[in-house]
């Protein structure tokens, strides 16, 4: 299996990209060299992704370091702390389920580094409070999965419609069709869309 574990990795998808679709080479000119960003896979790392649905960066920051510094990163600690330990360090009900959900679900993290892209989604998206577009995320920076994407990202889709010269934000589906073209790198796609977004952003001076 191929996959996404050095810079020299991302620059041979960005250069397919590149010679496959002028679109992408005009984005990769104003971006520059893509970066890696390759995360650590596991249990902890899924439990971070799952603290930071839905709240500021500042909030699940400070969430996880309470979490760290409770040591509640293993699923036995998760399990063992209950509920008023997890809602002391900061974790709302419905966060509290799902960490328990994750604990709980036996996920043999070593066996998701050889399973195949689709079943690692179904795997992950099995467990209550992990969805597509946190599984996405999952393979394609911490298994280091090439050709996986994550059409439901709202940044993915506002960098689509500039780059692609679109007349509207595609949906979820309609950019999961058309990151198609971009197969077998769909990973570096988005590590490409990731970086242009800034510039887009930066371009229209909006925020998200």
């Amino acid at each position: 299996m191929r996959l996404i574990e050095t810079d020299a990795d991302v620059a041979e998808g960005a250069a397919w990209l590149a010679a496959n679709d002028p679109r992408c080479a005009r984005a990769l000119a104003e971006t520059g060299p893509l970066p890696l960003r390759r995360r650590p896979d596991g249990f902890s790392q899924l439990l971070s992704a799952i603290i930071s649905q839905q709240v500021s960066v500042a909030s699940a920051t400070a969430i996880w370091g309470r979490m760290e510094a409770s040591g509640l990163v293993s699923e036995a600690a998760v399990l063992a702390a209950g509920d008023d330990g997890l809602r002391g360090a900061g974790l709302s009900r419905q966060k509290i389920a799902y960490a328990q959900a994750l604990a709980g679900a036996g996920i043999d993290y070593d066996a998701l580094r050889d399973m195949p892209d689709a079943e690692v989604i179904k795997t992950l998206t099995a467990v209550k409070g992990i969805g597509v577009w946190t599984a996405e995320i999952y393979a394609m920076f911490s298994l280091g999965r090439t050709d996986v994407f994550a059409p439901g990202d709202l940044a993915l889709q506002v960098a689509a419609k500039d780059m692609c010269g679109l007349p509207a934000r595609p949906t979820e589906k309609e950019l999961r069709a058309l990151a198609q073209q971009w197969s077998p790198w769909r990973s570096v796609a988005a590590r490409l869309l990731f970086a242009y977004y800034r510039i887009v952003k930066g371009r229209e001076g909006f925020a998200t």
